[in-house]
């Protein structure tokens, strides 16, 4: 990238760039500042906000400042690569991408989601039934690795099992510092359509024909995703990339965006979004979890700030709510049920996703639930031997559709039920159907159970090269046991 592309320091909004000067000394400094930190406590990352709900108890140790890597670097709109910090927010980082009429190959639906927790995590959204998960957008990492070394991985030099194996690591291998990623070309609008569907199953023959065709009624599709209302109201949002549109909507006022698909599902034009406003249409309401706090009520929406009809103050609201107790106790105090956290995002198989949905409605019953297709992309490696996978942590079937289930939100507990009653049901039944689910969350299984589904002994041998002396948590400790 030339010096022209790199940017400059100079500016605080949303997308500055800092330049490869900066970020070379932002490196020295956090390999320092790591190094320094207490040998007998957990790491720590100081970051102003998070997307996990896994919440653990506070500490008064040291956290690594990682605020030297919130920006995007440069971006080269001729070969459509950003080389962007790892703690950079996907708001930040399209709002430095757009004006090049570039997007991110996937961007997850949360503004705060960073590029760092995108790939080490489980990031996905409705462009994945094309172009895979956010890590395979990536050309290049570069980590801070458990050890104290700062390596660069690629998908062939010799830090490759790093690269292919920081997917689903969640910050116990190494915590990424610059990322250069893929971009793809972007229009101005998107058009979107609701189908309707009165089942499952044919709500899932449909994504499998989308996916093979990448279009519906000879229109071609770049986004697709979907929402099921109940067993017998289920919808599928089709949309693709316009250079104009004769109207737009907005869903960050009083309409509210889910609510507008039975709506616009009855109506042949469809309906019209800015692509930012696409690209965010889930955060305003936190999909549709908004409502729990009041935002979503006809006397209160209107009172409530645009500029907090975010997803990172809803989050912030849950925390206080953790540390308070407060729900549980007023609906003790209301002689109520107690009520168990379900917030989970799963991933079937499209071919039993039919299942696993009719499974979740008479067990679970818990509505609206959110359906993203996704596959991989990345194709598989020859040098690969039975029985591996191109992204080991996150073992999914190469040329397979998958579909993501994610369903956020409280569910009513029965007298001696066990501990995490519908999370183990689900957890049981994902399994049943061989599929995964992501671990931004709770999880409840057991040891065996864990590295059973998660490679075990892949990650053994990733934590043996990059982290010999257990300086970070392992997988099960931190996504299991909260530590």
């Amino acid at each position: 990238m030339t010096p022209q592309q790199q940017g400059t320091s100079s500016g605080t909004a949303a997308g500055r760039r800092t330049g490869f000067a900066e970020h070379i000394a932002a490196v020295q400094r956090a390999r320092r500042d790591y190094r320094a930190l207490p040998q007998d406590a957990p790491v720590r990352l100081a970051k102003p906000t998070s997307n996990l709900f896994r919440f653990r108890e506070p500490t008064t140790a040291p956290a690594l400042d990682v605020s030297g890597f919130t920006d995007v670097i440069a971006i080269d709109p001729v070969e459509r690569l950003a080389d962007v910090g790892g703690m950079t927010t996907y708001e930040d980082l399209v709002a430095a991408t757009l004006p090049h009429g570039l997007m991110p190959t996937v961007v997850p639906q949360l503004r705060t989601i960073t590029l760092g927790g995108a790939v080490t995590g489980m990031g996905i959204e409705s462009s994945s039934f094309r172009n895979g998960l956010p890590h395979e957008g990536v050309q290049e990492m570069e980590i801070l690795t458990a050890a104290g070394d700062v390596v660069t991985a690629t998908r062939d030099n010799e830090h490759s099992d790093l690269f292919h194996g920081f997917p689903n690591s969640y910050g116990t291998l190494g915590y990424s510092l610059r990322l250069r990623i893929e971009l793809e070309p972007a229009s101005p609008f998107v058009h979107l359509r609701h189908l309707r569907f009165h089942d499952a199953a044919g709500a899932m023959d449909a994504l499998a024909k989308i996916y093979a065709d990448l279009e519906h009624e000879g229109q071609p599709v770049d986004f697709v995703d979907g929402v099921a209302f109940g067993p017998g109201e289920l919808y599928l949002t089709v949309a693709r990339f316009t250079d104009q549109a004769p109207w737009t909507s907005d869903y960050t006022g009083n309409d509210i965006y889910y609510r507008s698909i039975p709506r616009y599902a009855d109506r042949g034009p469809g309906d019209y979004l800015t692509l930012h406003d696409y690209l965010w249409r889930w955060d305003t309401d936190w999909f549709w979890c908004s409502r729990a706090f009041g935002a979503q009520h006809p006397l209160v929406r209107p009172l409530w700030p645009r500029s907090l009809k975010r997803s990172d103050v809803y989050r912030r609201l849950v925390a206080w709510d953790r540390r308070t107790d407060f729900l549980r106790l007023l609906t003790h105090y209301r002689g109520r049920r107690p009520q168990e956290p379900l917030i989970q995002d799963v991933e079937v198989g499209v071919e039993r996703g039919a299942e696993f949905l009719d499974f979740f409605h008479s067990e679970i019953g818990m509505t609206p639930v959110w359906m993203c297709p996704l596959r991989l992309r990345e194709p598989r490696r020859p040098s690969l031997g039975e029985g591996e996978h191109v992204w080991p942590l996150y073992p999914l079937e190469d040329g397979r559709l998958y579909v993501n289930f994610g369903f956020w939100g409280l569910v009513d507990m029965k007298p001696n039920q066990r501990r995490a009653h519908h999370n183990r049901l689900v957890e049981e039944r994902v399994a049943e159907l061989g599929g995964h689910k992501s671990l931004y969350s709770d999880s409840f299984y057991t040891e065996d159970e864990f590295w059973r589904l998660y490679n075990g002994p892949a990650y053994a041998a990733l934590k043996e090269g990059y982290d010999p002396g257990g300086r970070l948590l392992d997988l099960y400790a931190k996504c299991v046991r909260n530590r």
